[in-house]
């Protein structure tokens, strides 16, 4: 009877250990520091390697019409037209027709809309200029569902969409202490963010950057289990069977 008694307390103490508090597992937790926050007024910086597609549109289309090149051969980058998506060289420039070599690194959309528009006025006085990123993407790795890279049309993806995009975290995923790698103008940089701080929605990292890497670290409770690894079962099995053989010794 003491022998199962203490069997018993060995399996509650491992339910205990393996027990996990809510704190570190659900998002936003708290107060974001008011009953209502207005978020950053986040705009994309265009890089090197950046894919834009760029339209020009005007009352007078036949003035728009040279800085708007058809080519029917050249095929589709995601839903738009391949021949107008420009592609960031290493050196921060594109290549625009009649405008020639344009240094377009280092600006935000907005900034770049109105240097373009300026530029064309000697061609067209009413340009209306449409710029969109095609190839906005991060990468999502460590304890989510799905790891990989996360790839939009849209330049706008916060950190719980990417998060969401792979799958959400795992249970072993540590919440409190994702990391974050960023690159601008050559240089890397990375910080360590807590999802589970409601005022995580006014941090400068609420919203990814292109090429941003998210990285999601295991919780020491999954770091210990690859030491057991694929002997788990063999282990299960003969702790089982030592209990087993104990038991039917002590009725003997």
């Amino acid at each position: 009877m003491d022998f199962k008694k203490y069997v018993l307390y060995i399996f509650m103490l491992f339910a205990a250990v393996s027990c996990v508090s809510k704190k570190k597992i659900v998002y936003l937790q708290g107060d974001s520091g008011s009953g209502s926050s207005s978020l950053p007024n986040y705009e994309p910086i265009i890089q090197p390697d950046d894919l834009l597609y760029i339209t020009v549109t005007s009352q007078n289309q036949e003035a728009a019409q040279p800085f708007n090149p058809q080519v029917a051969s050249q095929g589709f980058v995601g839903n738009e037209p391949r021949e107008r998506a420009y592609l960031v060289t290493k050196d921060g420039m594109i290549q625009y027709p009649v405008l020639g070599p344009i240094k377009v690194a280092g600006l935000t959309r907005s900034e770049f809309s109105d240097m373009l528009r300026n530029m064309l006025k000697p061609y067209v006085v009413d340009a209306v200029v449409t710029l969109r990123f095609l190839n906005f993407k991060v990468t999502v790795l460590g304890e989510v569902n799905r790891p990989g890279r996360v790839s939009l049309d849209s330049d706008r993806l916060t950190l719980l969409d990417a998060i969401a995009m792979s799958g959400d975290l795992t249970l072993y995923g540590m919440r409190d202490n994702i990391l974050i790698v960023r690159e601008n103008n050559g240089e890397r940089s990375s910080v360590r963010v807590d999802i589970t701080k409601a005022d995580f929605v006014n941090s400068p990292y609420y919203y990814l950057k292109q090429n941003d890497v998210v990285y999601v670290e295991p919780r020491r409770a999954k770091v210990d289990s690859t030491a057991i690894g694929s002997n788990v079962t063999t282990i299960i099995s003969i702790i089982s069977f030592l209990i087993t053989t104990t038991l039917l010794i002590t009725r003997l």
